[in-house]
């Protein structure tokens, strides 16, 4: 068992690394329309770069969970962080827009090196009675470097171009690289096997085998699926009811970040007071309401307010979920990580076909109202398990 002290160095370690990693991930996203014109392709086209990095990220996992677990979490870490960082100058040299997308997937295959072992190395540093805290702050890094990379490559294009925010991501992610690099001498040489690929898939079986770990891959599908998949019909659904257009839908998804910030602050507290099954029920409590809230809103105000409380409600069942499945496989932590991020990724990839149908079926406040309830109904069910 390890002390805060160590537990908070190597969250200090990691945390530029996982920030970059989790920059990279919404990147793109609001230069869709300047790489359409620069690199020669349609916007349909262009928005693709998003899934040209999530599906990747998603399907490396099976992979890089076991050989973190064999050769060493940290020393994975290390080489992803280098890779993203070559990748992401790559990208900033780009000629095309095909090229472009190649070296998207491959930065996505390099990012999902970082944060799910990550996760994982503090899982297995933190005492058991502190590591959702642990974990929290972990979680903050990532928050923010996903609010981060939509925001900033907004901000800075115009000054730098998309190659300069391209070349300005690389260089976080060098930072991250170094950072591990020089202050991981200071900890202890992790041990290391031989990786055993038959090994691995037995790993695999093992874990899936058991119900607990099938029902919380199976939540932070759904969960995925249905928070993120949302996101794209924001606008949507402002501009339906002429309260507000892109601008305000960017807002709302900024206020979750916030939302997620404002739960990792404050995880601590509320876990002693609540304790870990009760804060999952508020959790989803606050998520129904918050569906609800972009269901009924009535100003763009109300809308982006909805978002801060949808970001406090998920990252309490996420978080929650992160660290259940940490103790999974004690002996194995990489490999359960791994399969979490693999189903919530796999999640985020479906999410807005399956929220899209129900929205052209039923209207929006309906597809809203059933992710509300949805997350309520997974939030109950987690909660009367131990």
């Amino acid at each position: 068992m390890k002390s805060d002290s160590a537990v908070g160095r190597l969250i200090a370690l990691l945390a530029l690394a996982v920030f970059s990693g989790a920059l990279v991930t919404r990147l793109t996203d609001p230069l869709v329309t300047v790489l359409a014109r620069d690199l020669g392709g349609t916007a349909a086209r262009t928005a693709l770069l998003a899934s040209a990095f999530a599906l990747p990220f998603a399907l490396i996992q099976p992979i890089l969970g076991p050989v973190g677990d064999a050769l060493g979490k940290r020393r994975v870490i290390l080489i992803a962080v280098g890779l993203l960082t070559i990748l992401l100058a790559a990208c900033a040299a780009a000629p095309d827009l095909g090229s472009l997308t190649v070296l998207r997937a491959l930065t996505g295959l390099a990012a999902g090196g970082v944060n799910p072992l990550a996760i994982a190395l503090v899982a297995d540093t933190a005492p058991a009675e502190s590591r959702q805290v642990a974990l929290s702050r972990l979680v903050a890094c990532a928050i923010g470097g996903q609010i981060a990379g939509g925001s900033a490559a907004a901000l800075l294009e115009p000054y730098i171009g998309w190659r300069g925010v391209m070349l300005a991501a690389s260089v976080m992610a060098a930072a991250g690289f170094v950072t591990l690099l020089l202050g991981g001498r200071r900890f202890p040489a992790e041990p290391r096997r031989r990786f055993d690929p038959v090994t691995a898939a037995v790993g695999y079986m093992h874990i899936m085998r058991m119900p607990a770990a099938r029902i919380l891959y199976f939540s932070v599908a759904v969960e995925g699926g249905f928070v993120f998949g949302s996101f794209p019909y924001f606008a949507v659904e402002l501009q339906a009811r002429g309260i507000g257009s892109t601008a305000e839908a960017g807002l709302a998804v900024a206020a979750f970040g916030v939302g997620g910030l404002i739960y990792a602050a404050s995880a601590k507290q509320v876990l002693r007071l609540m304790g870990q099954n009760r804060m999952v029920l508020l959790g989803g409590t606050l998520c129904l309401l918050s569906f609800a809230g972009f269901a009924f809103a009535p100003t763009a105000h109300v809308f982006i307010g909805a978002g801060v409380g949808l970001g406090v409600g998920m990252f309490m069942i996420h978080n929650s979920i992160q660290t259940r499945v940490a103790e999974v496989a004690p002996g194995a932590r990489g490999t359960a990580v791994a399969l979490h991020a693999f189903h919530f990724f796999l999640g985020q990839t479906a999410g807005p076909v399956v929220f899209g149908l129900i929205l052209h079926q039923a209207g929006g406040r309906s597809a809203f109202l059933v992710g509300g309830v949805v997350l309520l109904s997974l939030a109950s069910l987690l909660a009367s398990r131990r």
